[in-house]
């Protein structure tokens, strides 16, 4: 027996007190690497196994981890469980800065009045609206990769400006400003080595940009998000200041940077999978359909993120939870989870019933999902349309300390 082999029996003994107890070593977690999109094999050797697993991350305190789908969805569509509680512990996390989480940190009913304020501008019928647009700035986009000819950074070209563009015309942020939002984007999202005072700098700067922006549409209201937001906080004062200034960097920050990533993660994995492209490429009405399952195959994160801590004591998987205790949920392993997913290993862009938690679950579902899903068809169907020889044409650069995983340059050709 390895090593290993026996530290994860330590976590999954079946003596109840040890199940329930914290005077076991934790794993060092996360599992994933950033040179590639792969699931780690660790994930699918702890899920078979009974109860959680301890972990622990790079700061703060030892966590439970859940692997399972079953057990993912009871965590996070409980409301035993807390995202606001984290404020009031050492949060497991992957960098030594604690980011002010938001409407990311909070429970209802805060977490609703804010979230209540954004849902409308991202409905489904709302976002449908943007289709033409979005389907515009896609062929704009291409127009260009083909008008500079192969090889083209797929990312820098067209996966990052796309939905760059969307979110900034959507909140009401000058597009040219790209490259001063996209340092602090990462910073936001990185897991480096940055210091907690370098971390809280950069979230200031952000704040400070943003809070520009809201004095400039004061002055000068526009069709937009931001101005709907602006009049929330000045006409009914539903939000604070400082809550309106971090619900539009939530927005600016989650409204590009997934989708972002995402892009060239699902034309790598087609290209990875040539029948089920050349299925797509003879079948683009499945595009909708291939969108929910790249979602379901592609982990997009580094590990799990976002604990929640449980308000009172929660059996989860067989293993009892004990009131204030931190629960981190791998959805990228939870999406492989054999009991729910036929073949889960297999890409499979015609899977029925795709119930993957690529967005979430709950309270906290990604509000922006029936944007990111817009984005994500129109940028497949776009692109695989336009190039029928599309293929890498380069090394790809990987990301490397964030929580998101993805190419950072990936060169293709067509």
């Amino acid at each position: 027996m390895t090593t290993a082999d026996t530290d994860t029996d330590r976590y999954t003994d079946t003596d109840p007190d040890k199940r329930t107890g914290t005077d076991i070593t934790p794993l060092s977690y996360p599992f994933n690497t950033s040179d590639g999109i792969q699931l780690a094999d660790e994930y699918e050797r702890v899920r078979a196994l009974p109860g959680l697993l301890r972990v622990q991350l790079p700061y703060g305190e030892p966590a439970w981890l859940v692997t399972r789908y079953a057990d993912a969805r009871l965590v996070l569509g409980d409301q035993r469980f807390s995202r606001a509680a984290g404020a009031e512990h050492d949060e497991p996390r992957q960098s030594e800065g604690r980011t002010a989480s938001g409407i990311l940190g909070m429970d209802p009913p805060d977490h609703t009045r804010l979230r209540s304020l954004v849902a409308r501008a991202f409905t489904v019928r709302q976002v449908e609206k943007l289709r033409p647009q979005v389907r515009e700035l896609t062929a704009g986009l291409l127009d260009a990769m083909e008008e500079a000819g192969p090889p083209v950074d797929l990312v820098d070209a067209y996966a990052l400006p796309l939905p760059v563009a969307v979110i900034c015309r959507l909140l009401g942020v000058p597009a040219e400003d790209r490259p001063r939002f996209r340092v602090w984007s990462d910073a936001a999202l990185s897991t480096s080595s940055l210091t907690a005072a370098e971390f809280e700098a950069n979230r200031e700067e952000l704040r400070a940009y943003m809070g520009e922006l809201i004095a400039l549409h004061r002055q000068e209201p526009q069709d937009d998000l931001m101005t709907a937001l602006i009049e929330a906080r000045d006409g009914g004062d539903r939000l604070t200041e400082l809550e309106l200034v971090d619900l539009c960097v939530a927005v600016l920050v989650a409204g590009h940077e997934t989708t972002a990533s995402q892009i060239p993660n699902f034309t790598l994995t087609l290209l990875d999978h040539p029948e089920q492209l050349a299925q797509l490429r003879a079948h683009p009405e499945l595009v909708a359909n291939a969108v929910e399952e790249l979602l379901r195959f592609v982990p997009l994160g580094s590990g799990a993120g976002q604990a929640r801590y449980a308000t009172e004591d929660v059996e989860v998987g067989g293993t009892l939870v004990r009131a204030g205790t931190p629960v981190l949920v791998a959805t990228g392993a939870a999406n492989r989870d054999a009991l729910r997913f036929t073949a889960p290993g297999v890409l499979d862009i015609a899977r029925e019933g795709n119930q993957h938690l690529g967005f979430g679950h709950g309270v906290h579902h990604c509000l922006g999902a029936p944007l990111a899903r817009l984005e994500l068809q129109e940028a497949l169907n776009g692109l695989l349309a336009r190039f029928p020889g599309l293929r890498l044409a380069g090394d790809i650069t990987w990301k490397s300390e964030m929580l998101v995983r993805g190419p950072r340059v990936m060169p293709v050709a067509w």
